[in-house]
């Protein structure tokens, strides 16, 4: 009898299911930061841009939250995995306070489209919620060979969604507007903050991949 020949499996790495929810909301928040674009757009235009990426985001954190296959953090769960869990809940917090502040931003852009500081800018809380994440991410990613998915933190990933973080905190401190003056604090830094995070947070996005086994 001859010999049964056996399919070959090859390997292959593919974006992750959540990596195409953070590249397009990303693409969406960098392209809103621009300012011929916004010149472009207008003020509605421009915050109708920034609400449909953070929908994308938000999308992106539930699929990352949710499909890991884990339940709530537990008295069993490694540490490495515990952090990975609340840097992923922390973060889709994080996309729902940017869902409340972008339509809160888009509402105001159709109300009064002239008004200082109409064009959204990230909110401080929703800053927060991902500074936290990234610190966390950092927690998680010391010991990510004990991960439910040794790939679902890299030390690429991390560092650019923390450096992303940062510059969209930076952004937030920018864009606040000072009661006395009804100015923005730093336009400059507003703009440059929002855009230079969307960037890192859209590498990020291309850099996360995963193993795919195919016959």
């Amino acid at each position: 009898m001859g010999e049964t020949t056996r399919p070959r499996v090859t390997t292959v790495r593919r974006l992750r299911r959540e990596a195409w929810g953070f590249a397009v909301g990303s693409a969406c928040f960098f392209a809103g930061a621009l300012p011929w674009y916004a010149d472009r757009l207008g003020a509605v235009g421009t915050n109708a841009t920034f609400l449909t990426g953070s929908i994308f985001f938000t999308l992106a954190a539930f699929i990352q939250l949710s499909l890991s296959g884990r339940v709530a953090p537990h008295a069993k769960m490694n540490q490495a995995d515990r952090a990975d869990w609340w840097a992923a809940a922390v973060q889709f917090a994080g996309t729902l306070l940017f869902n409340i502040s972008t339509g809160a931003a888009f509402a105001a852009a159709i109300a009064r489209p002239d008004a200082v500081g109409a064009g959204w800018r990230p909110d401080a809380w929703g800053s927060l919620a991902f500074l936290v994440s990234s610190t966390l991410a950092v927690i998680a990613t010391k010991d990510r060979g004990r991960l439910w998915d040794t790939d679902a933190r890299t030390w690429h990933g991390t560092w650019l969604n923390a450096a992303g973080s940062i510059a969209f905190a930076a952004s937030a401190i920018g864009a606040y507007v000072v009661p006395d003056s009804g100015d923005l604090v730093s336009q400059l830094w507003a703009n440059l903050g929002t855009a230079i995070g969307a960037l890192c947070f859209f590498t990020a996005a291309l850099l996360s991949r995963r193993t795919i086994s195919k016959e």
